[in-house]
């Protein structure tokens, strides 16, 4: 049986550009000039033509880099957002964890929170007050129900949240992220949790950039990049070619950064820059770094051969020479 069910799905929204008023009259021909503003203009392309269906009892897991419109279709999916175009069919009720605390008030108690999210997911009165007692342990917050949920921590919103949205016993479970806010001990407890659901037989579709956990629970993995579907399958075999796909990008990003630094370089015939240092008796022309092919490269894989190729020019004789490489970290530790 089939419980989601999307079909040529695209989303769109406006860029917001607010520009300060100093006077109503300014406001006032701003309004009119919006109000006569193409209604392309300014439009950008968050999904496209999304197609795809979840059985019932199947985990999905939906990767990709930041806003590639991962939580955009988990909103789609949760009817927090309409499609401009296409169709999503849902069937069974819903349970979404899209954002921390999303629903609470913080003003309001635990206590008076839990029953507020408990209807709100099609729950009744009397069915939220039998699960009460339940929930506020899974949530470990005995001590914390009566306070305002504004004094609670991230992690507390996160676990209440969390507890409230499995007892209310939901056909199909939505999750963005959410649970990387808890420490490994509540985790745990969560993915106990998630076990438990798919014994029964429910619904998940999960949002993670900790790919280790996708590829662990997932039937199926989907793989979205700049609006659409890359691919969907077996999840190792989708991962790896996201993990290909994030690797060629980021050669891509160091290659092109290597060769501005390498034009400043070249470029500059002044002695005293911030490219250089030293007696400049010896001056630094080019370097490149070449994979056993012999091809320019500037990522590799742990254990990959490199070879490092340095073009220098000498201004005046040197006595025995000495080149030093210094390896360093992204975060600048000299490794």
């Amino acid at each position: 049986m089939v419980t989601i069910e999307a079909e040529s799905v695209s989303k769109r929204f406006r860029r917001q550009t607010i520009q300060p008023h100093t006077t109503l009259k300014s406001a006032v021909v701003s309004l009119f000039q919006h109000r006569s503003r193409s209604v392309e203009e300014g439009m950008f392309q968050v999904l496209q033509d999304i197609t795809f269906t979840v059985r019932q009892g199947q985990i999905l897991g939906i990767i990709g880099r930041n806003g590639s419109g991962k939580s955009t279709l988990l909103k789609l999916l949760a009817g927090i957002y309409r499609p401009d175009r296409g169709t999503i069919r849902v069937h069974g009720r819903m349970g979404a964890l899209l954002e921390l605390g999303a629903g609470f008030h913080p003003e309001f108690s635990g206590r008076e929170n839990v029953l507020i999210n408990g209807i709100v997911l099609g729950l009744s009165k009397r069915e939220v007050r039998q699960r009460f007692d339940e929930i506020v342990r899974f949530a470990e917050l005995e001590t914390f129900i009566d306070e305002p949920v504004k004094t609670y921590s991230s992690g507390m919103y996160m676990r209440l949240g969390f507890a409230v949205a499995v007892h209310a016993a939901p056909d199909i479970l939505l999750i963005d992220e959410i649970l990387a806010v808890g420490d490994e001990t509540f985790q745990q407890k969560c993915f106990d949790k998630l076990a438990a659901f798919r014994r029964l037989g429910k619904t998940i579709v999960l949002v993670s950039h900790d790919l280790a956990t996708v590829e662990r629970w997932s039937d199926e993995v989907l793989w979205l990049d700049s609006g659409g579907i890359q691919a969907r399958g077996e999840a190792r075999r989708v991962i790896d070619l996201y993990r290909q796909g994030a690797v060629a990008q980021e050669e891509r990003i160091a290659l092109a950064a290597h060769h501005r630094i390498e034009e400043a370089v070249q470029d500059d015939t002044r002695l005293e820059t911030s490219n250089r240092w030293g007696s400049q008796e010896v001056t630094i022309v080019a370097v490149q770094m070449l994979d056993s092919t012999g091809h320019e490269r500037y990522v590799y894989r742990c254990g990959e051969p490199m070879r490092v190729v340095m073009h220098y020019r000498v201004h005046c004789q040197v006595e025995e020479p000495v080149f030093g490489l210094a390896i360093m970290r992204g975060d600048g530790l000299w490794c």
